[in-house]
């Protein structure tokens, strides 16, 4: 069966304005204390939601042999009951019973490898600069962005986000800076350095496969100007002029446990381990990237996607990133320019939020042109390449080499409307455009698929995300109807309208806790813990999760949604392209569909 995963980029509400920035001591602490905690939902109540769920997406033999199993396990003294008091004293006893779990299961013991599979990238607007003072004139104001932003998160004056009058958990925001995924054997880590007693104040810059620790504040603890850093990186540009023979960072491109075996070799020798351990404290990583080989524009914007996404490969960019760093700037000498993260740490709303303060920041005109100090110049991060590690890069580049050819992405602008549409016909934009998903897969496959889009739960204390499952009985019934000439158009816009509503009201249940998914997840890992046996403008972008799926992020704004859909190529059921153009005619159809409809009341 396949299934296609879909994220949407929104803006968080509400963002209040911080009243001072003056530090208040435990403020952070005490917002985050004042949380709810995560509630485990009523047994029955998940498991009829999973009934719900699957009637449209399997056939009816397997939902009947389905209902049966959830009913034996759901028996008065059977396995459920037991589960589900144990789930319960979990929840007593910590601060978010799911959190701990998630971040494991979902991230440190996932073993495929980071880029394309885990890694979200974004593309940002592209630069108008053509030359390489310019790209490093931007990178400058990128890196003093990122240090203003920081100030917020160091001081505790980040305004809080809150949703549907409701404070959300800020703990994300204090994830991403100073933070690095280390590999393990089995299962992988990630370090937070920015609450050591010696905070870093260096960020990694990369250029031409070339390491350099960048200091970023001066001795007295004021960050060095827009202008101070400029000149720290036409040092660096200008010691870094040869690519490096070997791209090291490539390494950080390759399964789980390949990278793992292959870390534990690097980091044996003292000057690698030194290096490795300056990328990893470091507060993030900026990228100065060789531009990305010409092509037309039509197919520029899919390409820059892929360059954020994975670097292009061993002969490109890709050299250019240790992928196990939270958070990547890259800035292209031709002006492309976004970011990559690594997914353990934060969902996409805190990375989306630092990205909006950062191009804003780099709109601000210098206010004053900064006095030229002699500042000591950044320090090249050393490696030795024994044979064995030279191997394992060779290895590596195969390797991302085979998964970038596999890779089909595709992102386009969908300029006909925006969410001012669906709004003015009073529905939810992201439900309508979950429906428009479902109509484009129906009208190819003929069938609904599994859908899985995130919802956040941050208005729980350490709270990450559910699932909203988009696929259900009320979009199956509209998708059907929406080409069936027997239906009346009357009844084809109450079935969209019954479907929004179904996903809007779902989307509701999953913020305040209520899905079905974290909670089955949860029953699961309690089995295992209690060894129970179980029979049972921004433009976002990511690959699929399943090898014959489809991965699609959405960002609507007013007038335009961008869209990006990623497939594999070794599956020969999915194709990113024609589920773009079928998306584009689906949203068409439906907003002619409600405003024939409009017409015929008048």
């Amino acid at each position: 069966m396949l299934a296609f995963a879909a994220r949407t980029v929104v803006k968080p509400l509400g963002f209040l304005k911080p009243s001072s920035l003056v530090k208040v001591s435990g403020r952070f602490k005490a917002h985050q204390d004042s949380l709810p905690r995560l509630p485990v939902p009523a047994l029955r109540q998940s498991l009829d939601r999973y009934l719900k769920a699957l009637q449209p997406i399997v056939s009816e033999e397997e939902w009947a042999q389905t209902k049966q199993l959830v009913e034996e396990f759901q028996a008065a003294g059977g396995v459920g009951e037991r589960l589900q008091k144990g789930l319960e004293r979990r929840a007593r006893k910590t601060e978010n019973w799911l959190s701990e779990w998630w971040l494991k299961t979902a991230y440190l013991q996932y073993r495929q490898p980071l880029v394309i599979y885990s890694s979200p990238g974004a593309a940002l607007p592209k630069q108008d600069f053509v030359d390489l003072q310019g790209q490093l004139r931007f990178a400058a104001k990128v890196i003093e962005g990122v240090l203003d932003f920081k100030a917020m998160v160091d001081n505790e004056t980040l305004p809080v986000e809150y949703l549907g009058g409701k404070p959300l958990c800020m703990n994300q925001y204090y994830q991403i800076l100073s933070s690095c995924r280390v590999p393990g054997p089995k299962q992988d880590t990630v370090i937070n350095f920015s609450k050591t007693k010696k905070p870093p104040t260096h960020i990694t810059v990369v250029h031409n496969y070339q390491f350099f620790e960048l200091d970023v504040y001066h001795s007295d603890g004021t960050p060095l100007t827009s202008d101070q850093i400029f000149m720290q990186l036409e040092k660096i540009w200008n010691s870094s002029l040869q690519t490096n023979k070997e791209p090291v960072g490539i390494l950080t491109s390759n399964h789980r446990n390949s990278w793992a075996k292959a870390y534990s070799t690097l980091i044996k020798d003292k000057v690698n381990r030194e290096s490795v351990r300056s990328i990893q404290k470091s507060i993030f990583t900026l990228c100065l990237d060789a531009p990305v080989p010409r092509v037309s524009d039509d197919v520029y914007r899919s390409h820059v996607a892929g360059q954020m996404l994975h670097g292009g490969g061993g002969k490109l960019n890709s050299g250019n990133r240790w992928f196990d760093k939270t958070l990547q700037f890259i800035v292209a000498e031709d002006g492309s320019c976004g970011l990559v993260y690594e997914h353990a740490a934060a969902e996409g709303p805190p990375i989306i939020a630092l990205v909006d303060h950062v191009i804003e920041f780099t709109k601000k005109p210098e206010l004053v042109r900064s006095p030229m100090v002699p500042l000591p110049m950044p320090k090249k991060l050393r490696f030795n390449i024994t044979p064995e590690i030279k191997s394992d890069i060779e290895k590596a580049k195969q390797n991302l080499s085979i998964m970038i050819q596999d890779l089909d992405i595709v992102v386009m602008v969908f300029h006909h409307f925006g969410k001012d549409f669906p709004k003015s016909e009073k529905l939810s934009p992201d439900a309508f455009v979950q429906m428009a998903l479902q109509l484009a897969y129906y009208r190819i496959y003929k069938q609904a698929c599994a859908t899985y889009e995130s919802a956040s739960l941050r208005m729980f204390h350490l709270g990450r995300t559910d699932t909203i499952r988009s696929a259900s009985v009320d979009s199956l019934a509209f998708v059907k109807a929406m080409d069936d000439p027997s239906v009346s158009d009357q009844q084809k816009v109450e079935l969209l309208r019954k479907a929004v509503q179904a996903h809007r009201a779902y989307t509701d249940q999953a913020i305040r806790g209520e899905a079905f998914d974290r909670h089955l997840l949860g029953l699961k890992l309690q089995a295992i813990e209690d060894l129970v046996p179980a029979k049972t403008d921004c433009v976002m972008f990511f690959g699929p999760v399943v090898p014959d799926g489809y991965g699609i992020c959405y960002n609507p704004l007013e007038a335009h949604i961008s869209f990006s859909v990623s497939a594999y190529n070794s599956c020969a059921e999915t194709n990113a392209a024609r589920l773009a153009h079928y998306l584009e005619k689906a949203l068409l159809d439906m907003r002619a569909l409600l405003q024939s409809h409009l017409r015929a009341k008048l």
